[in-house]
Parts: structure tokens; sequence; C-alpha cells
């Protein structure tokens, strides 16, 4: 490739590469660190099914599991950090993009890292730096601030290349259940969401907001969207075939910094997160979204793509925060939901919560399960 933004493919061959489904390779790394050793917290994301999240750390990489709450494994490694680290499901499978001290792997190259051969199994490498990195089963997703570039698992080879507005966050999503293929991400307009089904070679475009977009998530089987903006003030949920407006969510009525959107498995709850610092979990109280939920959540959700068509009411009326839970101090939090009215939050001081909510009365949420996982400087409870 000749572009600005050209990657090269995979340096190593994928044959023999299996993929393990966890528990995870437990190889001890070399060298351990000592736990009271302070290390700096680059980032934290959720897998696939948010049962287990990655933590990249100045030092290397770490693998939690949520429930029970442990750690699984790490990597410290000598030559520096890693900003970005994508799990694929609970395999392992990894794509690792490093720092700008890291002497091996900098932060315009892509890592795909088999932590079961203790090897890295392929490589891209850019002319920027990598804002983000999505894996499905079947697609590698490489998000740069202004092009997307998708590629076939199997082989790494280039299928789709999206130009987007600047993404300084690298906002991009996708759909993980096997019978869907969907991408979300940041249009060329202001406020402008681009909704990839690859499946069925569509491209919806949603002028989800007027300001620009600030977050956004699909649901597992990419049939639902819910996007926040700059203001931080509304959360939207479309319908990603025809880009319906399906519902509205007030978060509040002054601006807020929007961290982290998530959907409950039923879609029945969505939580969001902000530098304001309560988590707000919203309840879908409209009769009209139970034909979505129960279809969407089905396990041949392509069965559901005529169902929606025509079907859902355009907008829902306005709702305001159900239930909440505020934070001591302030860092960004990420969070997602848990099994029996819980939902799991962490954070970049190296914090994890489990926490209760009610789910007749809402309020203040029962915090049930609190870890120091990482020692950080600004970690406190």
């Amino acid at each position: 490739m000749t572009s600005t933004d050209s990657a090269s493919p995979a340096i190593h061959p994928w044959e023999g590469c299996g993929l393990h489904e966890a528990p995870m390779d437990p190889l001890q790394p070399e060298p351990q660190l000592n736990d009271n050793e302070e290390t700096e917290l680059y980032s934290v994301s959720w897998n696939q099914d948010s049962g287990c999240f990655a933590a990249g750390t100045s030092h290397g990489f770490r693998i939690y599991n949520c429930n029970p709450f442990k750690e699984t494994f790490r990597r410290d490694l000598k030559t520096g950090g890693f900003k970005i680290i994508e799990m694929l499901f609970r395999c392992n499978i990894l794509a690792l993009v490093g720092t700008k001290v890291n002497t091996q792997y900098p932060p315009n190259n892509v890592i795909i890292w088999d932590d079961f051969q203790s090897r890295c199994i392929g490589e891209f490498s850019f002319r920027s730096e990598i804002r983000a990195v999505k894996l499905r089963r079947d697609r590698v997703v490489v998000v740069l601030e202004h092009k997307i570039y998708v590629y076939n698992f199997m082989d790494l080879k280039l299928l789709h290349q999206i130009e987007t507005l600047a993404n300084p966050r690298g906002l991009c999503c996708l759909s993980h259940h096997p019978n869907t293929s969907v991408l979300a991400c940041p249009g060329l307009q202001r406020g402008q969401v681009r909704v990839e089904h690859f499946g069925l070679n569509r491209t919806t475009l949603i002028n989800a907001h007027d300001s620009k977009i600030a977050c956004l998530t699909l649901t597992m089987d990419g049939l639902l969207l819910a996007t926040a903006s700059l203001r931080g003030t509304l959360i939207r949920i479309f319908n990603t075939l025809d880009g319906t407006r399906l519902q509205e969510v007030r978060r509040g009525v002054d601006r807020a910094d929007i961290y982290n959107i998530a959907l409950s498995p039923n879609v029945q709850w969505l939580a969001v997160s902000s530098d304001k610092g309560p988590i707000s979990y919203n309840q879908s109280s409209s009769n009209a979204l139970e034909p979505l939920i129960t279809r969407s959540t089905s396990a041949n959700p392509s069965s559901s793509f005529s169902f929606l068509k025509g079907v859902l009411p355009k907008y829902f009326s306005s709702e305001w925060s159900f239930a909440q839970f505020h934070f001591p101090g302030v860092t960004q939090f990420i969070t997602t939901f848990g099994s029996q009215n819980t939902v799991i939050v962490v954070g970049l001081d190296g914090s994890f919560y489990r926490c209760s909510f009610d789910p007749v009365n809402g309020g203040e949420m029962v915090k049930q399960e609190y870890v120091r996982f990482l020692k950080t400087e600004a970690a406190s409870q």
C-alpha cells in the first residue's frame, strides 16, 4: 500500500495456531515484578462477554477474571508496557499495542500474541499511532484517527477500509454473535455513526447527535446501537438496520464526559459511566421494546432482521437515571453487567467493584465487593 496510513500484513505464519479456550495457559512470566512495586495503569478493557478484563500497564499486561475475581495471568516485560490490550473471548489470542517508551513494541504496531505459544504470530505496522483494536473470531479491526482497517482473521488479508471523521478516542465496536457481522464507528459528519452490516453488504448512516460522538456500543448481535455525544446529557438507542431511534435516556442536564456505555444481555438495563462520578442505570419501561429484546437475544438473530423492519416506534419518552453508585476520588471507570442485578466496575486507579441494585426501587447501589487489583499512586477506596 502507498497510503499515509498503510499497513503491512502478518509477518508470522498462522499455521499451527490453535485457539485454546479458558482457562488461559498459566505460564509464569519472566521477569516477575513485586506487587509492592508501583505500576502505572494505562488502560482497562472488557473481553467480548465481559467475563474478563485486561489491564495494560507500564510493565506489560494482566488478565483478570470477574466472577470470581482473580488474576488469571500476567506478562511483565523488560521492554516496556502496553497501552491497548484486546482479548478474544477467553482464548489465548490477544492484540497488543505498545507505548512510545516500549523499545520493542511501538504505538504504531499491532501485535497478535498467542500466549499458549508465548510468541507473536502476526503483526501490522502503520505510519500513525493506533487508537484501538477490536477482535472477533473472524476479523481483526485496527482503528487509526481517520481510518479503520478490517482484516480477515485467518490470513490477515485486508477486507475493508473505512474513512472516518477525526477519531482520537478510537471509537469502534463490533457484534460478536457468529450469525451477524456488524461494525459501528463515527461517520464523516459530526454526530454521525456509520454502521456496516457486512453479512448483508449494507451500510447505514445514523445522524445520532448534533455534536461529536463521545461513546458508542453495540449489542452482541449488532442489532442495537447506543450512543452518547460530547455533551453527555443524552443516551440514544437505535435500530442499526434502518437507523430508527428507539429510545432516549437523559443522564442529566449538565455536560459530562461519557467513558462507557453498557447494555445488559436482555437489553432491559443500560449503564453509563462519566466524569461526574455516578454510574447511572436506566430501565426500559416501554412494552414496545419487548419484541426487540426477545428477538435480539435469540439463538438465530438473523431472523430478527425482517421482524424489526417497520414494527418498532421511532421514539420513546425520555427517561431519567434509575440507580446510581458514587466513587471516591476522580478517575475513569468502565462498567458492565454481572449476574442477579449486579454491575461490575473497573477503574484506572486499579480498583474493582461489584455492586447490586434494586430492580424495583432503584436508588443508591450497594457495594458487595471491592478489590485493589493494582497498586497505583492514585488508587484509593
